[in-house]
């Protein structure tokens, strides 16, 4: 009897140790990837067909299958992406997203697996030539003085386009009293359209994607600024980070990339 106590005293205790070990210390493999974005950017991001489609989606799914996960896609506003990122709501933000000394200070990047240009975007029929042509002069460093009467600058809210543009002339912006946000780069495009902005700063894919899908607009010649696209990640979370950096890395070192960008980028 004393020996049958024994046994089953064992037994409960080991049952214990499981389930303390189960509700305290273990913890589920996270079969799931969730990535935020803004599926409003093309051809980085978008809607087709019900479906979501682009480079950045390809990608991640790639980085996905690389971790053994399923990928799961939250659209969700572009201002929201580092939010959710950092707060632990997504797992990582893929959205055309620059790393800039801000954002650094909310979340981590990866390495780039893309390069951004912003680009500006006009009425067919503009009188300007290049965005030079929105200053009234330059300095002896060359840097702008002041921005011409009347100029309104349509941006997509919290992307490079709003931050750089935002800024004061003499760091090649365009003041805050001059630059107008809306929620995706297409409600700029229409703002545009309609007359009210000069011009529309956004990614220079995007901006073709727009000029080829809207008769009546053109991109301006010249570069507004240059960037390298990254994927951001909470900062405690650097297992992930070091995966994703890991699965890059193959997928650049393969081709995989330079592939899918090279599907929605044709080489001109």
């Amino acid at each position: 009897m004393k020996k049958t106590i024994k046994i089953l005293s064992v037994v409960l205790a080991l049952v214990m140790v499981v389930g303390c070990l189960a509700a305290c210390g273990g913890k589920e493999e996270k079969t799931t990837l969730v990535m935020a974005t803004n599926a409003a950017f093309p051809p980085y991001e978008y809607v087709e067909g019900g479906e979501f489609v682009g480079i950045d989606v390809e990608i991640a799914t790639a980085i996905a299958e690389k971790l053994g996960m399923e990928l799961e896609i939250k659209d969700v506003d572009f201002g929201a992406i580092i939010g959710g990122v950092q707060s632990g709501k997504f797992d990582m933000g893929m959205a055309g997203m620059t790393v800039t000394d801000e954002r650094l200070e909310s979340v981590n990047f990866s390495t780039s697996y893309a390069t951004g240009i912003q680009s500006v975007i006009v009425l067919a029929d503009s009188e300007y030539v290049s965005f030079e042509d929105f200053y009234t002069g330059f300095d002896a460093e060359g840097n702008p003085t002041g921005v011409k009467e009347g100029i309104k600058i349509g941006v997509q809210q919290d992307t490079t386009g709003d931050i750089y543009s935002s800024d004061v002339p003499a760091k090649w912006g365009f003041g805050e009293d001059n630059v107008i946000r809306y929620k995706t780069g297409a409600d700029a495009v229409q703002a545009l359209k309609s007359g009210k902005v000069t011009a529309v700063i956004i990614d220079n894919e995007p901006a073709k994607s727009f000029v080829a899908a809207n008769d009546g607009l053109k991109i301006l010649d010249g570069e507004y600024a240059n960037e390298d696209y990254a994927i951001c990640v909470a900062k405690e979370n650097t297992e992930l980070l070091d995966s994703i950096n890991k699965a890059l890395a193959e997928l650049q070192a393969d081709g995989t990339i330079d592939k899918i960008i090279a599907k929605y980028i044709p080489a001109e």
